[in-house]
């Protein structure tokens, strides 16, 4: 049988199947999970990463790491998800590395908040419809939303990502970057803050507008 064949067959079934399939030693079922999966992957790692030839290289090491660990794959999870988490160890392994680059260090910014009782009070308001973590979603402003986050620091930035784009529960973003779930939810708080405030600039109903000291903008 042909390749083009083999990948035909594949392509009308689930994720599930193809699992087994690949686990079976079908190397056209693991093609097949790799081109469905390989740009959330690739976006995955590029918003980690912000570097597209080290999130390429995060990419392909994660379907070459999936791909040797594959009998180890019992399905307590999708496969997109299980993929994802390897990309995203992978990621982080990088960021160890770069110590010599101007970037807050893993363990500055995997590490515990010093303050659980401080949320910074915006110096720029306005009444919004939908928050940030619902307007991450909306392909309209998915632009403006990737640059106001890399404008985040590194610990609240990783944060925001994985809990409120990528869906991962609180539990499961605290066991990815070795934090309490306490502090997960104090640094997704202040993400959302220092998110809404900027994205408010341009989002914000004018009408509404409040600025430093309450005063009402004319």
């Amino acid at each position: 049988m042909s390749n083009d064949i083999k990948n035909a067959s594949c392509r009308d079934v689930s994720d599930g199947e193809l699992v087994q399939r690949s686990q079976g030693g079908e190397l056209a079922a693991f093609e097949e999970l790799a081109f469905r999966h390989e740009e959330k992957v690739y976006s995955l790692a590029m918003r980690m990463l912000r570097h597209e030839q080290d999130a390429e290289d995060v990419t392909q090491q994660s379907f070459l790491n999936a791909m040797e660990n594959l009998q180890n794959f019992r399905g307590d999870s999708s496969f997109s998800t299980w993929i994802c988490r390897i990309a995203i160890h992978g990621a982080l392994k990088l960021i160890r590395k770069r110590k010599s680059r101007s970037m807050v260090s893993l363990d500055e910014a995997a590490g515990e908040e010093g303050d659980h009782g401080t949320i910074p009070h915006p110096e720029y308001i306005a009444d919004w419809r939908e928050s940030p973590e619902v307007l991450v979603h909306r392909n309209e402003i998915q632009k403006l939303l990737e640059d106001a986050l890399s404008g985040l620091d590194e610990k609240h930035r990783m944060v925001f990502l994985l809990r409120d784009v990528e869906g991962f529960s609180v539990k499961e973003t605290a066991e990815l970057l070795g934090l309490t779930e306490t502090n997960v939810k104090v640094r997704l708080l202040r993400a959302r803050l220092q998110l809404r405030e900027v994205l408010t600039r341009t989002l914000g109903d004018p009408d509404t507008r409040v600025v430093r000291h309450h005063k009402h903008a004319r």
